[in-house]
C-alpha cells in the first residue's frame, strides 16, 4: 500500500510533455469563456451553487478580458458580483475586511475566518476595478480592507499577520464562530435609539438578514439613492445617519473578546499584499497607501530575503525560518514589481530580478518547462510538486509565467519572455478544458495576442504623468520612468534636456515620444 501511495503522489500534477500549438487566437478565448459562463450566477454573482467563494482571481481575469472586448456581458458580471460580494455579510460593514466564503448563495452568513490573502487579492481586484470605471463602491471597500489589514494584522515592522479566527468567546464564556460580529435586534434597537429604523432598512434586520437563534448578519440590498428616496432624506443624510449608526456599534463590538490572531507571518501571503497596496496607490492616489507598501516592501526584505537572494518562508517572533517556496518568489516578485510601477526606484525592480534569477537557479524544471514548488536544496521524501492549478490563491506557477513576461518588457536582453512561452504551450490545453482553475493562467494569453505596451516616461514630470496615465486602468501595460538617466534598457538614451517625454513601446520598438498623457493613450489605442 505505501508504494502504491508513493506511486501515487508521483503521479500527482505530473505534466505532459508533448507541446502545445500555437496560442489561441482571441475568438478561441471568447469561445473559453463563453462555455466557462454558464456557471455564472446572473442574479447574485459568483458561480451558481453555495457555498460561495470570492476567487479574486477568476475575475481579475475577467476584467482583462472585459478591457480586452468590451463584452457587455462580463462587466455586468463582474460589477454584479463585486457589488453583492461588498453588500454581502462576507464583507465586514463596520470595520471592512472580507470572510474567506459565504456559506449560502446570497454571499450573507460568512464563515467568519479573515484571511490575508483574500483581502490582499481583493484590494487589488477592487482597485483595479476602480480604475476601469470610477465607481466609488469600489473604492471605498479599497480603504476600509486596507483599513482592516493595517489595523488589525499589520506589525510594528509592516509585516502582515495571517488572519484572524472565526471563532471568539461568546456571552456564556464559550468559543462560537460569529460571536465578535453578530447582533439580535434588541442590541440593535438599545444601541440606536432613534438611527435603528433606518439601520434595520439599510442591513436588512428582517427575515433576509437573520441568520440563526436571533442573530443578524448586516447584509445590504439596496442602493443609497433607492434608500433615501423610500426614507424621504438626502444621501448625504442617509450616509451620516448610517456612518454614527456604525460607530457606535464599532464601540460596542470593542468590547467583545475579540477573535484570536494567527500571529506567523508567510512572506507568499505579504507578496499578495504588497501587490494590492501598489494597486490600490496606483489607482486610489492616497500616498498613505504607497507608505504602507514601501514599508512591507522593506519588512519583506529584511525579514525574509538572505544575502544570496534566497527567500525564507515563515516569520514569527522575531525570526524567520523554513527555505522559501516557489509561491515565495512568485508573490514578493510581483509585489516587487508592482511598487516600482508606482514609485520608479529601480532598487525593487533589480530586487525582482534578482529573485527572479535565483528562481531559475534552484526551481525551475528543464524537462517540464515549469518551476517546482520546492527548491532543489531540499531534501524531499518523496517528489517535487509542480502547482499549476489556480484557486483562491493563484498557482505559483501562473504567477511566476506573468512576472517573467513583465521582466521580459524590461530586461530585453534575458531570456525570461521565451520561458514564458515555453510555460503558456505547456499549459494551454489546461486552460481551454479548465479555465476556471486556470484563470490567472488566462492573463497570458491576452498578453500574448493583443499589444502589450512599454510605456517609459523620462524628465522631471515623469511622476505626474505617471499618476495621469496609471489611474486608468491598464492591463496590457509595464511601466519605466526616470527623471534623468537609467542604465534599465527600456530608459537608455531616452532623456531631452528640458522635456518629459513618453514613449510607447512594443516588444522594444518605440513610437516617436510624446509630451502628453492623451497622446500617449492614442498610442497606445485605447478602446472606450
Amino acid at each position: 500500500y505505501a508504494e502504491d501511495l508513493a506511486k501515487g503522489i508521483k503521479q500527482v500534477n505530473i505534466i505532459d510533455n508533448e507541446p502545445a500549438g500555437s496560442i489561441l487566437e482571441l475568438d478561441e478565448l471568447t469561445a473559453v469563456v463563453n462555455r466557462w459562463s454558464r456557471h455564472f450566477d446572473n442574479q447574485r454573482g459568483g458561480y451558481n451553487r453555495a457555498p460561495k467563494f470570492m476567487m479574486p482571481a477568476n475575475l481579475d481575469f475577467l476584467l482583462h478580458y472585459y478591457f480586452t472586448t468590451r463584452d457587455k456581458a462580463i462587466v455586468d458580471y463582474l460589477d454584479l458580483t463585486l457589488t453583492k460580494m461588498a453588500y454581502g455579510g462576507v464583507f465586514d460593514h463596520l470595520a471592512g475586511g472580507f470572510a474567506r466564503y459565504s456559506v449560502d448563495n446570497k454571499w450573507h452568513v460568512p464563515h467568519f475566518e479573515k484571511m490575508l490573502y483574500d483581502n490582499a487579492q481583493l484590494a487589488s481586484l477592487y482597485a483595479k476595478a476602480y480604475g476601469l470605471d470610477k465607481n466609488p463602491l469600489y473604492a471605498k471597500v479599497v480603504r476600509e480592507i486596507i483599513g482592516f489589514a493595517s489595523s488589525e494584522l499589520m506589525n510594528e515592522n509592516g509585516g502582515f499577520y495571517s488572519s484572524l479566527d472565526a471563532d471568539s468567546t461568546n456571552e456564556q464564556g464559550e468559543l462560537e464562530e460569529g460571536a465578535y460580529y453578530v447582533w439580535t435586534e434588541k442590541e440593535l434597537k438599545n444601541a440606536l435609539g432613534d438611527g435603528f429604523e433606518l439601520f434595520k432598512d439599510y442591513y436588512n434586520i428582517n427575515s433576509y438578514g437573520h441568520w440563526e437563534h436571533g442573530n443578524y448578519v448586516l447584509i445590504r440590498d439596496q442602493t443609497e439613492a433607492e434608500l433615501s428616496k423610500k426614507h424621504k432624506i438626502s444621501i448625504d443624510e442617509l450616509i451620516t445617519s448610517i456612518e454614527q449608526s456604525k460607530e457606535i456599534l464599532i464601540q460596542l463590538r470593542n468590547k467583545r473578546d475579540r477573535p484570536r490572531l494567527d500571529d506567523k507571518i508567510l512572506c507568499s501571503w505579504n507578496g499578495l499584499m504588497l501587490k494590492g497596496l501598489t494597486d490600490a496607490y496606483r489607482y486610489l492616489e492616497d500616498p498613505d497607501y504607497l507608505e504602507l507598501a514601501v514599508k512591507n516592501a522593506q519588512f519583506i526584505e529584511s525579514a525574509f530575503i538572505l544575502e544570496n537572494a534566497e527567500l525564507l518562508h515563515n516569520h514569527k517572533d522575531g525570526k524567520s525560518s523554513i527555505r522559501g517556496y516557489l509561491e515565495d518568489y512568485a508573490s514578493v516578485i510581483d509585489g516587487y514589481i508592482g511598487l516600482y510601477e508606482v514609485c520608479f526606484e529601480e532598487k525593487w525592480l533589480q530586487l525582482a530580478k534578482r529573485l527572479a534569477e535565483k528562481c531559475l537557479e534552484e526551481y525551475y524544471d528543464n524537462s517540464s518547462g515549469l518551476f517546482f514548488f520546492n527548491s532543489s536544496k531540499d531534501d524531499l521524501l518523496i517528489r517535487r510538486t509542480i502547482e499549476t492549478g489556480d484557486n483562491v490563491i493563484p498557482a505559483s506557477n501562473s504567477i511566476m509565467c506573468k512576472n517573467l513576461i513583465k521582466l521580459s518588457k524590461i530586461f530585453l536582453g534575458e531570456n525570461f519572455g521565451e520561458i514564458a512561452e515555453r510555460m503558456i504551450a505547456k499549459m494551454q490545453e489546461r486552460m481551454v478544458k479548465y479555465p476556471e482553475s486556470h484563470a490567472n493562467w488566462l492573463h497570458t494569453i491576452l498578453y500574448s495576442t493583443q499589444p502589450f505596451y512599454e510605456v517609459a516616461i523620462v524628465g522631471k514630470e515623469h511622476e505626474n504623468f505617471r499618476k495621469t496615465m496609471q489611474a486608468v486602468y491598464q492591463p496590457n501595460s509595464i511601466y519605466a520612468g526616470t527623471a534623468k538617466e537609467s542604465e534599465l534598457d527600456l530608459l537608455q538614451n531616452r532623456a531631452k534636456e528640458g522635456e518629459t517625454l513618453i514613449y510607447i513601446c512594443l516588444r522594444g520598438a518605440c513610437q516617436l515620444p510624446v509630451s502628453s498623457a492623451k497622446d500617449a493613450f492614442d498610442q497606445m489605442r485605447r478602446k472606450d
